[in-house]
Order: C-alpha cells, then sequence, then structure tokens
C-alpha cells in the first residue's frame, strides 16, 4: 500500500533527510587513505546521537552497524571493517536517520585520492541518472519512467544496471511501496501522485549487471569484480518538479574543501 504524506509530514521528513545529508557531510570533510570504515560508522552514529535521532539501519533486520560502506566491488551493504582505505578505491556511505517518526536514507560515492578517468567517468555517470531519474517523478508520469530515464543514460555508456535491488518508497517506514527499479520502460508500473515520497537509487556497475551476497549476508557485490556506484536521494513527487527532500550540497562543500587539502582528490 503506498502512504502518501500530508504536508506537515513532508516537513519533518524533510527534516530526517537533511540531517542524513548532514552526516555523510561530516564524513565527507574527513574522508582520506588510512580511515578505516569503522572510524566512519562511529562519526556517523554519534552525530545522529547528537541530533537527537538513531540510526534507521542499527538492528533493522539485524543489521550490526549505524551506515554501510560499500568499498570497490561491493554495491551496497557493505559492513564497516577495521581495513584501512587507500588511495585509489571508491567508497559508497549510505546512512539512515530515523527522527521525529519518519525515516531519512541516501547515499553518496566518493573517491579516495587518485583514480582512473574511466572510475571518474563511472561516478560521474551514475550521478547523473540519479538526477535524470528524479526528473521523471512528477504527477502524472509512472514508476517505469523513472527507471528507464536511469537505465537508458548508464546502458548507453555501456555500464550494467543492477535489477535485483531497487529503490523504495520512504516515510514512517524505511522500506514502503512501491518499489522503484533502475531499469524498465516509459509508461509503465505505479502512477506517480502528488506527495508520493520515495527514495531514488541507481546501482551501476562498470562491467557486468550481475551481482552476489557474501557470505554475511549483506554485503552485495559485482559477480565480475569491477567496481560498483551508488547514489540516492529521498524525494517528494509534486507537480512539474520533484521535491528533493535530501541535499547534496553540503556533502560536496566539504568534498570540494577535503580536495583541496588533498591535492589528489578530484572534482566531479
Amino acid at each position: 500500500m503506498i502512504i502518501y504524506k500530508t504536508e506537515d509530514e513532508i516537513k519533518l521528513m524533510q527534516i530526517s533527510a537533511l540531517l542524513v545529508s548532514a552526516t555523510i557531510a561530516e564524513i565527507a570533510k574527513i574522508l582520506k587513505p588510512g580511515l578505516t570504515t569503522l572510524q566512519l560508522d562511529k562519526i556517523a552514529g554519534e552525530f545522529i546521537a547528537d541530533h537527537q535521532a538513531t540510526p534507521s539501519f542499527l538492528n533493522f533486520h539485524g543489521y550490526p552497524y549505524n551506515i554501510t560502506t560499500s568499498v570497490n566491488d561491493a554495491v551496497v551493504h557493505g559492513f564497516p571493517n577495521d581495513v584501512p582505505l587507500r588511495d585509489g578505491d571508491i567508497i559508497s556511505v549510505d546512512v539512515g536517520a530515523y527522527k521525529n517518526g519518519f525515516h531519512g536514507d541516501h547515499a553518496y560515492t566518493f573517491i579516495i585520492g587518485e583514480v582512473d578517468q574511466v572510475i571518474l567517468k563511472l561516478v560521474r555517470v551514475t550521478k547523473e541518472s540519479l538526477y535524470e531519474g528524479i526528473k521523471q517523478a512528477v504527477v502524472g508520469k509512472r514508476v517505469g519512467d523513472i527507471a528507464n530515464a536511469i537505465q537508458v543514460h548508464t546502458e548507453k555508456e555501456g555500464y550494467g544496471v543492477v535489477k535485483e535491488l531497487v529503490g523504495h518508497g520512504l516515510g514512517r517506514d524505511m522500506h514502503e511501496d512501491p518499489q522503484v527499479p533502475n531499469y524498465g520502460r516509459k509508461g509503465t508500473g505505479v502512477m506517480l501522485k502528488e506527495n508520493m515520497t520515495l527514495a531514488i537509487e541507481p546501482m551501476i556497475n562498470m562491467g557486468s549487471r550481475h551481482i552476489f551476497t557474501e557470505e554475511d549476508g549483506w554485503t552485495v557485490k559485482t559477480e565480475d569484480g569491477q567496481p560498483s556506484v551508488h547514489f540516492e536521494h529521498d524525494v517528494c513527487v509534486k507537480k512539474g518538479q520533484a521535491l528533493i527532500l535530501s541535499d547534496y550540497a553540503p556533502i560536496e562543500k566539504a568534498e570540494k574543501a577535503n580536495k583541496e587539502l588533498n591535492s589528489s582528490y578530484y572534482e566531479l
């Protein structure tokens, strides 16, 4: 069942979404080779708690950490660990925060140090595809229009679009209807109506679309070992233009400042 939100509920959802954005920005400020993803998990958990919220992911179906950190060939749901990040890694940081009865849930992929241009392009195109999908999140369109926009933008570059994992509705529950795939045909799927709230999240692989889940039961990796990129925004369907509840601006600002301190960082 799709749950449409009131304007007051959307304002509360935006508070949760912006807290997630701020949490990811805190991580963006310090990301560098040598840090561990367990350190990032601790920082995120403390930041969320300091803002009178709780991490949405912690203990969700038994998930044991505050955030997910998916490095290189990990697509999503990567466990934080004590392995230092290295120059040339890419990392998707996915964060959820529950506050005022609503969840925020989105993700951002970072580049650590110096990477090959083909990796830069994968990150850039995946991020672009998110916004191509968001353009379709308006009243009168269908879920298939969002999905098709993401698929077309990424597959034309030869990338693999993960089909087993999807975006989703968002609200009082972290996963609500409808599911929002990253592939599909225009004009198909659920009709988009005003104040439907969605987490749109392209998961795009450098090579094959095929994936597998590791023995931990959570970490999803590419089958061919090629890198994968993941971006996610929280979005409210509106007439004419979608309302993006989350905000990449503070993340990008922190990322840029970090780049200026570390000359090997690249600006997308």
